[in-house]
């Protein structure tokens, strides 16, 4: 059983890797705007999943607080840049 643990969190880790690669790309050649902010909020959100499956591979409590602190920056910064894109600024 652990070894098919093993197998499904390496995959998972292979998966999720990958999925970074290539939204580093689509941030770096985006078209527009929108496809960047779009590739760093996916961007995010596999860093938050990559720290969640260290956190089962590892059994650590740490991961899944880094994960946490992952989501929230990701989503504050997600927001800001939205606004930044319709309204020009972020503070109002």
């Amino acid at each position: 059983m652990e070894t098919l643990l093993e197998l499904a969190i390496g995959y998972a880790l292979v998966c999720v890797l990958l999925a970074m690669v290539f939204c580093a790309v689509r941030l770096l050649a985006g078209p527009a705007a929108h496809d960047r902010v779009l590739a760093l909020d996916t961007l995010w959100m596999c860093g938050m999943l990559l720290a969640i499956v260290l956190g089962i591979r590892f059994g650590t409590q740490v991961y899944f607080e880094v994960a946490i602190l992952i989501a929230l920056v990701g989503f504050v910064s997600t927001i800001a840049m939205a606004k930044f894109l319709m309204r020009g600024e972020i503070i109002e």
